[in-house]
């Protein structure tokens, strides 16, 4: 399948987003492709400037045909992407705008741009055409969510059953753990225990975590209390400034399990702490205690 625009989505980010009703749009058309859909949204990403700029004529006051004409294809458009909520105030712009009503095309126009500007850019996230991790786990496959490019057969493949797949594989999916510790021995033997039942990233660089945290969503973190560059404590506010991590536990390993280093930890907001060496039948128990299923979309 061509595609016209050129454009690689990541469809479990535009889920996640919640905007669009693409599970609607499947449901409804049973045999839309994958690579069909992403042809609505790339129509969408290509067009929204313009009809941007014609909401901002109307505001102003001096729209033409041409302004109509950008609404009246977004109007088919959000049909098949499956968000019209603007479509009733697009009609109403058209309709005042037919009667040379300025006042009343303006205030419409006025009341849907910042949405529909926020909207672009929302959908605009989740185009990508590569996707690339400053901090690498040894397997990159950990990290990188699936998508499929509509210029391959994989594009031909039917929305609902895509749907039905990543569904199947975000039950089944192991859960997301990110372990920060700088020594490579502790790094090494954590993930060793907990790589059976979870999926296990390992972090020697405490200050590259605001970066990693833009690509993986853990469900938990394993955060050592003492380290050269940074120290567990001082990570936390990094964590908590991700609204997906504000309740995400955090789990401390500690040299010392004194009053004091406890009592610090829980006031932080952390979840438990566990005194090394490391005992693995303890770190399996704490970490079943206290993870959680983010759910991805």
């Amino acid at each position: 399948m061509e595609n016209k625009y050129d454009v690689i989505f990541d469809l479990p980010a535009l889920l996640k987003l919640g905007d669009l009703d693409i599970r609607g749009i499947a449901e409804a058309n049973a045999s839309l492709s994958v690579g069909e859909y992403y042809e609505t949204l790339a129509g969408f990403i290509h067009l929204a400037p313009a009809v941007s700029a014609a909401l901002n004529r109307f505001v102003n006051r001096d729209a033409d045909k041409n302004s109509c004409r950008s609404i009246e294809d977004m109007i088919a458009l959000s049909e098949g992407l499956g968000y019209d909520k603007f479509n009733p105030d697009f009609y109403h712009i058209l309709d005042a705008y037919g009667k040379g009503d300025w006042r009343l095309a303006a205030t419409y126009a006025k009341r849907i741009l910042n949405g529909f500007d926020e909207l672009h850019s929302r959908t605009a996230t989740a185009k990508r055409r590569t996707r690339k991790l400053e901090v690498l786990p040894d397997d990159p496959d950990d990290v990188d969510e699936p998508f499929y490019d509509s210029n391959t057969a994989q594009g031909e493949t039917l929305l609902w059953e895509f749907l039905k797949h990543l569904d199947e594989e975000e039950t089944n999916r192991k859960l997301l753990i990110l372990v920060v510790d700088d020594s490579p021995v502790i790094l090494k033997s954590v993930s060793a225990v907990l790589s059976v039942d979870y999926k296990v990233l390992t972090l020697a660089k405490p200050t590259m975590l605001e970066k990693m945290l833009h690509q993986v969503t853990p469900e938990l973190f394993l955060l050592d209390f003492q380290m050269p560059e940074i120290n567990g404590f001082d990570l936390v506010p990094v964590i908590r400034s991700f609204k997906e991590h504000k309740d995400t536990p955090i789990i401390y390993l500690t040299s010392g399990g004194t009053t004091d280093n406890v009592t610090a930890a829980f006031m932080l907001g952390a979840s438990d702490f566990i005194v090394k060496p490391v005992k693995p039948e303890l770190l399996r128990e704490k970490i079943a205690k206290h993870i959680v299923r983010k759910k991805k979309f």
